[in-house]
């Protein structure tokens, strides 16, 4: 099954945080918060503007982004946890090497 999300939406893949820290102690799945960091999946054709033009997103798959902690809705889709949320959720975009890929 594929998925494509509709006008400003996105399909979000969050990156999965560390589960040790530097110091080598090792953090339960109960302490652990969700991360606010993830990969664009897909993305919508963009948001309608009054006018009835549309209006690209600037966000685009592969792209490395930051959102809110309790931006968009939690979905299942062929055994993946994925985001489903606007684009102006999306804080911003993270572009050279993030602090989850360098570990």
């Amino acid at each position: 099954m594929t998925f494509r999300p509709l006008h400003d939406r996105v399909l979000v893949k969050r990156v999965e945080e560390e589960t040790t820290t530097k110091g080598g102690i090792i953090i339960p799945d109960t302490a652990k918060e969700k991360p606010q960091e993830g990969e664009i999946v897909a993305v919508g054709g963009g948001a309608i503007k009054e006018d009835g033009s549309v209006r690209p997103l600037d966000v685009a798959a592969g792209d490395r982004v930051l959102f809110a902690k309790w931006s968009g809705t939690e979905v299942t889709i062929n055994g993946d946890e994925l985001l489903i949320m606007k684009e102006s959720d999306i804080l911003g975009i993270l572009e050279g090497e993030s602090k989850a890929a360098a570990a």
